[in-house]
């Protein structure tokens, strides 16, 4: 089914934090939705439907969230779709779109959020088997059977191990991934919400404590707390509401989950998700009209899921925006950064600004949304409307979580942009595309619904 046409036409973030316990989901996720709303100058009585995603926190933590802005009893369903890295936030995303794409709404909202400990990530459930006990074994089966013994947590030793495979396949090294992690961390001193700011160089970075053989701490995305949020709307709501100067169109947009090779072809790199995402970005070039392998060379900015700097790496291929054993070749030429073929991570990725579990995918939009406005300031990738054709370059982002999903989206200006007049830079009273500033009860005031409930007002805190 084709479906009709979406497009972002809103978005808000909070700054990611270390997780101290110093905010709440409920006063996060308020934040998120309310910056969003005032971006896309409308209530919360017109959004439809609402998914809201986190992977730590009670089966109704959503709504909690949502009905600090009303209670409008419309759909509000909880997704968790993560189990070690994650695309819970993309998920929410994508049935958001879904929502809107095939006419059960005008306006659906997708909200993420987490609230995490710090350290190592684990289970909240030790009384059962982990849904990715196999995807472990089979990281150490092919650890001890084709590579060197491994050490550290899971996660970082199952990327660790892919990052190994590439090595010995195509001659890269350690070194690349530092150049990968310095490239994110230099990224991020430009983006007020991220967690780090420092800019780390690859001598900084080569010389931090080893997680695995392969990664060191600062090739590797910390445990945060933070909260996102995106709406999505019909081309006729984006018509009605005067949102031609700021609405981003998801041209194509997919969720992809493992397949036999995952398990049965003997490799690292399949275990962490390169299968998965090589099937979701082909399918998304695919539904955006390109014959196969081509399309690439006409996106220009890219969010993709560092969870480490090993990811990054052989994620680049299995997207296409290099060929198969040339991602450390790109990573060589520079043409992951300003300057270069394409600007990835320019908010500083995972490694840098943060991975706050079901926040993360919905950031990732975010942040391709306001590149695709040109409103990112000192983040802004270069070049991007460079052309005749006023659409510009593509935009693309990539989450994956093992267990497993890929979300993978397409996102392009459209033909009807009309630059001028009021937009959510008015509407906030300031460029929230690269300024982090807090919301007010006065802010919450001016989206909240005409149905909202006095009593859980005033337990909302920001």
């Amino acid at each position: 089914m084709t479906g009709r046409r979406t497009f972002l036409i809103g978005g808000g973030c909070t700054a990611f934090i270390k997780p101290r316990g110093t905010r709440s989901t409920e006063d996060m996720g308020l934040e998120a939705a309310t910056k969003a709303l005032l971006d896309a100058g409308i209530t919360y009585d017109s959004i439809e439907n609402a998914y809201v995603g986190y992977c730590y926190g009670d089966s109704t933590s959503g709504q909690r969230a949502l009905y600090n802005l009303g209670l409008t009893q419309i759909p509000i369903i909880n997704v968790n779709n993560n189990c070690n890295n994650c695309s819970t936030g993309s998920s929410a995303l994508y049935q958001a779109n879904n929502t809107v794409k095939y006419g059960q709404a005008e306006c659906s909202m997708a909200l993420g959020f987490e609230r995490m400990k710090p350290g190592s990530l684990g289970t909240n459930f030790p009384d059962r088997p982990s849904p990715i006990a196999l995807f472990n074994e089979r990281s150490e089966d092919l650890e001890r059977e084709e590579f060197r013994e491994n050490h550290g947590p899971g996660a970082p030793r199952m990327f660790g191990n892919g990052a190994q495979e590439y090595f010995a396949k195509y001659g890269a090294n350690m070194e690349h991934l530092a150049k990968i992690a310095s490239k994110n961390h230099k990224h991020s001193t430009n983006n007020p919400y991220s967690q780090f700011r420092d800019g780390w160089s690859v001598e900084e970075i080569m010389a931090a404590p080893k997680i695995t053989n392969q990664l060191t701490k600062f090739m590797c995305s910390p445990t945060s707390d933070g909260a996102a949020c995106c709406i999505v709307a019909s081309e006729d709501f984006v018509h009605a509401h005067g949102l031609e100067n700021q609405a981003i169109e998801i041209v194509a947009q997919a969720l992809t989950t493992d397949g036999p090779s995952t398990f049965e072809s003997r490799s690292p790199m399949e275990v962490v998700g390169y299968g998965m995402t090589k099937a979701c970005a082909d399918q998304v070039f695919k539904e955006a009209g390109f014959s196969e392998g081509e399309g690439r060379d006409q996106v220009g900015v890219v969010e993709l899921h560092d969870c480490f700097a090993a990811n990054e790496l052989i994620t680049y291929p299995a997207l296409g925006l290099c060929g198969e054993g040339e991602a450390h070749k790109l990573v060589d030429r520079g043409d992951n950064t300003y300057g270069g073929k394409y600007v990835i991570n320019p908010s500083g990725g995972l490694e840098a600004k943060g991975h706050p579990l079901g926040a993360t995918g919905l950031g990732m939009h975010f942040y391709i949304m306001m590149q695709l406005r040109e409103w990112a300031g000192p983040m802004q990738a270069p070049g991007l409307f460079s052309t005749h054709d006023k659409r510009g370059k593509f935009g693309l982002v990539h989450n994956v979580g093992l267990g497993g999903a890929v979300v993978v989206s397409l996102l392009r200006r459209p033909a009807f942009y009309k630059p001028g007049g009021a937009d959510g830079r008015a509407r906030l009273g300031y460029n929230h595309a690269h300024e982090c500033r807090p919301v007010t009860m006065d802010d919450v005031n001016k989206v909240e619904s005409k149905r909202a409930s006095p009593y859980v007002l005033q337990h909302a805190k920001l």
